[in-house]
């Protein structure tokens, strides 16, 4: 008999420790939904969507002065941030227009 424990005496691997590879898939191999990339986090603030505002502009008499009045419908759809703009557009033309009627009417 030899002095080799049973457990090292054989050179051949046995079928319980050669290592086993298995073509078929697994359940954890397999991808359950399509790879891509991870979804954003969602913001801690969220921008609420322009709304209109449904304000009823009467005609003043002055065709210059309601054409201008008018370009305040550009604020329906627009993001409040811009709003000060428009009205500063607005403001200004009618300050011309306005200071332009003083005129006429003093000569």
């Amino acid at each position: 008999m030899s002095d080799v424990p049973p457990s090292t005496a054989s050179a051949e691997p046995t079928a319980s420790t050669e290592p086993t590879a298995s073509t078929e898939p697994t359940a954890s191999t397999e991808p359950t939904e399509p790879v891509g990339p991870p979804e954003p986090p969602e913001p801690l603030f969220r921008t609420p969507e322009p709304e209109p505002l449904g304000v009823e502009l009467l005609p003043t008499g002055h065709d210059e002065v309601d054409a201008e009045l008018a370009g305040l419908s550009r604020l329906d759809g627009v993001p409040t941030v811009e709003h000060p703009a428009v009205y500063e557009n607005v403001q200004q033309r009618l300050n011309t227009i306005l200071t332009s009627l003083d005129e006429h009417a003093r000569s």
